[in-house]
């Protein structure tokens, strides 16, 4: 007992003495603008990539290089050892846009380490816990001269944008992806001061709404009250998709909503939670959605549907007082366990065409090629050693089970690899995921590193 007690004092100190290290290279790999949704920066996608697989090779691991469009995709494995686990780590290295403007703390891709925080692009989602698994690596070398199992490394270049090529990639070389587990690193944790496995992900699709006005754009009051407007036609549409409560008022998209187990709900009860604490985290203003259910169920085990982009008339420059030709949004709708992506879609055309304005025209597109249905973790021997790595890792005891409120291809994972899936997340809601001024907790990415290196030490045989 006293040895693996002073092996896990070791892991932690080793990582803390090397945290000016990891901020310098995790610095170098947020300075990357990897924008995958942008066609120009394929050259920095794949100066993302080379990034990430020259870290993987200084740890010893055998990288390759993937084409996947216009990015690359990162694989990396450790030397095999028979008669252990075999671990896939899935993440990614792409970035969102960004817009500078709205950054204060620094430029999006000019890193800065301010109040024990490095902020910049990637930063969190996802560079950093990427590197969390290169520095999880590098402790079990210090301490144990090999992480005793077998682990791969899935770092993919697309996931921002849907990963539209992951499957193709899974498909044409299932062995070199072949795994006992995968563990999903693109999550969040609760809070800081209270570990807690995320055990389930919501499924996603996104969806684009254009509602078609006058041939061309219209002086407002030569036909104003006339004229079909699409911007005030596309509203009441989106509005109607909640009632006054915040209940989703899609007709049908609720009844095969698995309703949350008492088991479930006890997990989610025992996570603290303070609605002030969490709009101040989170900087939300209010909290809002289906009543009759917790912030954290609303979270994690009901469905939700969110306007992401609306665009008409005169959003940027100068006003020219038109009634607009056409009104666009863009919509973002999470799923849970009982709902499947096809039928979501279904309901969601026949609302439309039911809540349309008469004489309208319009076209509804579903992006169902990348949706990504929702994912449970099964409730087993890892879950536990994943439990008893996060207790490790922080110090701190486990607080309740949690969920990922976003999307990802956890599904995908599984049914293509034939393996359950698990999450470990260095991330925080107050982390600005996709918005300004993103940047990670370096306690964080140090007590994540240090549960990864646990849950490998809690997976391997014993020696």
């Amino acid at each position: 007992m006293a040895e693996e007690q002073a092996g896990v004092d070791r892991i932690s100190a080793f990582l803390r003495g090397n945290l000016d290290d990891i901020v310098a290279r995790l610095s170098t790999g947020v300075a990357i603008p990897s924008v995958s949704a942008d066609p120009e920066r394929a050259g920095d996608l794949a100066r993302s990539a080379r990034w990430i697989a020259g870290e993987l090779r200084e740890v010893g691991l055998t990288t390759t290089l993937l084409p996947a469009g216009d990015s690359v995709t990162v694989f990396a494995e450790t030397e095999a050892v028979p008669g252990a686990p075999t671990v896939l780590v899935y993440s990614h290295h792409d970035v969102r846009a960004a817009k500078p403007e709205e950054w204060a703390e620094t430029a999006p891709f000019t890193p800065v380490r301010r109040d024990n925080r490095l902020y910049g692009r990637g930063a969190s989602d996802a560079k950093g816990q990427v590197l969390a698994h290169v520095w999880a690596l590098r402790a079990l070398a210090a301490v144990d001269g090999a992480p005793g199992l077998t682990v791969k490394l899935l770092i993919d270049g697309e996931e921002e944008i849907g990963s539209p090529h992951l499957l193709r990639l899974l498909d044409d070389d299932p062995e070199r992806f072949a795994c006992d587990l995968v563990v999903f690193s693109d999550t969040i944790q609760w809070r800081a001061d209270a570990p807690a496995p995320v055990t389930s992900m919501r499924g996603t699709v996104t969806a684009t709404l254009t509602v078609h006005g006058p041939a061309r754009d219209v002086h407002s009051g030569a036909a104003s009250g006339v004229t079909l407007n699409p911007a005030l036609a596309l509203a009441r549409v989106l509005a109607g998709m909640h009632d006054a409560a915040g209940r989703i008022a899609v007709p049908g998209l609720l009844d095969r909503v698995a309703p949350t187990s008492p088991q479930r709900a006890a997990e989610l009860a025992a996570l603290p939670f303070d609605e002030a604490d969490w709009l101040e985290r989170t900087e939300t203003r209010a909290v809002v959605g289906e009543p009759g259910h917790t912030v954290p169920e609303r979270l994690w085990t009901r469905p939700a549907i969110e306007v992401i982009s609306l665009l008409a008339g005169d959003p940027d420059g100068l006003e020219r007082s038109v009634i607009p030709r056409e009104a666009t949004a863009s919509l973002s709708v999470r799923t849970v366990p009982g709902q499947r992506i096809p039928e979501v879609v279904e309901h969601l055309r026949a609302y439309v065409a039911a809540a349309m304005t008469d004489g309208a025209s319009y076209t509804f597109e579903a992006d169902e090629d990348i949706a990504q249905e929702p994912y449970s973790s099964p409730d087993d021997a890892v879950l536990d050693a994943l439990e008893r790595a996060l207790a490790l890792g922080y110090g701190l005891p486990v607080r309740g089970r949690m969920g990922n409120a976003g999307g990802g291809p956890a599904e995908w994972l599984s049914g293509r690899l034939g393996a359950p899936v698990y999450f470990l997340g260095t991330g925080l809601p107050e982390d600005h995921w996709h918005a300004s001024d993103e940047s990670i907790d370096l306690d964080m990415l140090v007590r994540g590193a240090a549960t990864i290196a646990h849950l490998w030490r809690e997976l391997r045989p014993p020696r």
